[in-house]
């Protein structure tokens, strides 16, 4: 039985009732609205912040460039009330804002390295707001309240005659929270254990870059991005400094099994190469196995050349290095 059943019509079915039905909505709006919180949300999250802009930091942070046009529309924004708060955010020195290379017209805004702190922190207190929700609740019932969600979302976002899964996921790259560096660091252990069979000594490998990365971190020369697709973590590259002046490195591309053929790779290289050129780096390195095809693939794809290769016993197993370069 629901809110909106009334008297059983002529056909035994129960009569609609839309004024039952839109009063049971907003009976929903108003409790959920309070269960997180929304009207005292930088209190809830021990946060600076309200939710609004909270929105706009989370907007700006899965996106590599977002034009101030796009955030007001994709948040229902009035145009001069979303401008005062990104004047906020830049007097607080969390944004910057130029010029969109796709339309002059247009503002282009980007965090700052304090903007990604504050987004960064934002990400894990929200996470962990939310996992408090669901920690008491038994799997029958978080698995029924994640479907009932999902319910909502689709029947709510989309028109009646588009399938759920009608269009598919969009690939988003952002930058690492708190904990996506060491998700890489376990994914790429994982994976590579299993596909190449290599050994505990390539994850030793990889926590100590992501340690160095993660010390040593200049905006200005290095970046990581974590690729989401349908809002999971799918992938992953680092552009470092290397060694020889003008040099950038490409580390750690990670595509998850499920997520390969939908562009991440793709995406991940290509965005690690325009970052590699705006820097003002000359050169683009990297070394990998030729194991791994379809990376080699990738690389080629971007326009990189082999350079050197030779045999060594790594990780385990015997494998044939290369070294890769792509002048910039």
């Amino acid at each position: 039985m629901t809110a909106s059943a009334g008297p059983p019509g002529p056909s035994g079915d129960a009569t609609p009732d839309p004024a039952a039905d839109v009063r049971a909505l907003r009976r929903f709006n108003r409790f959920y609205v309070n269960l997180i919180g929304a009207f005292d949300y930088g209190r809830q999250l021990y946060t600076p912040f309200t939710l609004t802009e909270a929105r706009i930091l989370y907007e700006i942070a899965h996106h590599d460039r977002v034009d101030a046009a796009d955030l007001r529309v994709s948040l229902s924004l009035d145009a001069g009330y979303l401008s005062r708060l990104l004047g906020k955010f830049e007097d607080r020195k969390l944004i910057t804002r130029g010029r969109s290379e796709r339309d002059p017209r247009r503002q282009c805004i980007m965090l700052t390295p304090a903007g990604w702190e504050a987004a960064g922190l934002l990400e894990e207190r929200s996470q962990e707001a939310v996992g408090s929700l669901l920690t008491d609740l038994p799997a029958a019932d978080r698995a029924r309240l994640v479907d009932s969600a999902r319910t909502i979302h689709a029947l709510l976002a989309k028109g009646p005659e588009e399938a759920p899964d009608a269009r598919p996921p969009e690939v988003v790259l952002r930058r690492p929270y708190p904990g996506d560096l060491g998700w890489m660091v376990e994914r790429n252990a994982a994976l590579y254990a299993a596909e190449y069979g290599f050994d505990l000594s390539y994850e030793a490998l990889v926590a100590r870059i992501v340690a160095e990365y993660a010390e040593a971190f200049d905006p200005r020369w290095d970046r990581t991005w974590i690729a989401e697709l349908g809002g999971d973590r799918v992938g992953a590259v680092m552009c470092v400094r290397d060694g020889a002046p003008g040099v950038a490195r490409l580390r750690l591309l990670l595509v998850e099994p499920g997520a390969r053929g939908h562009g991440v790779g793709r995406q991940l290289v290509d965005t690690c190469v325009e970052f590699a050129r705006e820097a003002g780096y000359g050169e683009l390195a990297l070394w990998t196995n030729s194991v791994l095809h379809a990376a080699r693939g990738l690389y080629q794809r971007a326009g990189f050349e082999l350079v050197s290769e030779s045999a060594h016993h790594s990780f385990g197993q015997d494998l044939v290095g290369q070294d890769w370069r792509l002048t910039l």
